[in-house]
């Protein structure tokens, strides 16, 4: 009966693995000074694969299935060994078993910003997060380059080089993508998609296959963030500047007429609330026809009007404090002056 008991601590007749919980990558199948029988079962389940390791090198790997371990299921291993066609004697090999299936909802995230280049902007300082899912690809490569004879491997082993694959190829998912770094950030969907696209084959370099990635926020510097937005604004109204430049004009006047109302300025003192709402609305109507790109056509003979030297001088003043709070350009100011100042002539 001693006989018996230690035959089968010595001998292995069935090699399988079942994962006990979430998280496990890479498990070596534990030999101890046992061997492997001749005829032995190797089970291999769905979302798992089996690599055998003569003496450090790689020899056969096993998808799911159901083996009978011989010289014709192993063939490399046949070879390493210098087997004849019909062994009987048991044999010693590292078995190791992968899990392939998902490691889903793995974080990550900018723990500072990182500066990135953009042709509009130049350097670009922006924070991100987000989430992505991998699993083993190709388990050969993955032994040889990650896991090794580690008894086990988890998800946490791996996380942080991922991680830091991640964050170090933002900057070069932006350049290589050719898109505008605001379109990136204004579409995190699109942003998702460069990025991943840059990970791929940095990810396959490891043995591991990159399944989804997501960006769920990007937070920009303030001046970027009032430019963004901005530019939601010109889709609202569907690009066309005169209808944004009205849109801008109109957000500006109640803050505009409350300044004059409260005395502040020469031309508050003058004309009041109600006069720098109705300046607002003719300056909107001015900036939506200046703006406006129209062919050139046969021009015509303006007619001639009598204009109030005052009421010019006031319309300058109210233009100059508009440019003075950033409604108005220098150059569209220069240009509406250069017009009030002819009417005077």
């Amino acid at each position: 009966m001693a006989l018996m008991d230690f035959i089968k601590k010595q001998f292995i007749d069935i090699i399988q693995w079942t994962e006990s919980g979430d998280g496990t990558l890479a498990w070596r199948f534990p030999m101890a000074d046992m061997e492997i029988q001749n005829g032995a079962s190797l089970t291999v389940r769905e979302s798992q694969v089996a690599v055998f390791v003569n003496e450090g090198q790689v020899a056969d790997v096993f998808g799911p299935g159901l083996y009978k371990l011989t010289t014709q299921t192993l063939p490399v291993l046949t070879y390493l060994k210098n087997w004849d066609k019909l062994f009987e004697s048991p044999f010693k090999s590292d078995v190791y078993f992968f899990s392939t299936r998902q490691q889903v909802d793995q974080k990550w995230g900018t723990p500072q910003p990182i500066t990135v280049r953009d042709k509009d902007f130049g350097a670009v300082r922006l924070r991100a997060f987000g989430n992505y899912s991998f699993r083993i690809g190709d388990a050969k490569l993955f032994h040889t380059e990650i896991s090794g004879t580690r008894e086990i491997y988890t998800v946490a082993d791996i996380d942080g080089q991922l991680r830091g694959l991640l964050l170090q190829n933002i900057s070069n998912a932006i350049a290589g993508s050719g898109v505008p770094f605001l379109d990136l950030a204004a579409n995190q969907v699109q942003f998702a998609e460069a990025l991943a696209k840059q990970l791929v084959p940095e990810f396959a370099k490891l043995g591991i296959q990159l399944e989804t990635l997501t960006v769920q926020n990007v937070s920009l510097p303030e001046e970027l963030q009032k430019i963004l937005d901005q530019k939601i604004g010109m889709g609202m109204v569907g690009n066309d500047m005169g209808k944004f430049m009205q849109y801008q004009t109109a957000q500006a006047i109640p803050k505009f007429a409350e300044g004059a109302g409260g005395g502040g300025g020469i031309a508050g003192d003058a004309m009041g609330l109600g006069a720098g709402v109705a300046l607002g609305q003719v300056l909107a109507q001015n900036l939506s026809q200046g703006l406006q790109a129209q062919p050139a056509a046969v021009q015509q003979q303006p007619a001639v009007a009598v204009v109030n030297p005052a009421d010019v001088m006031t319309t300058l003043e109210k233009l100059g404090e508009l440019k003075a709070k950033g409604i108005l350009t220098q150059e569209e100011f220069d240009a509406k002056k250069a017009e009030l100042l002819k009417k005077l002539v």
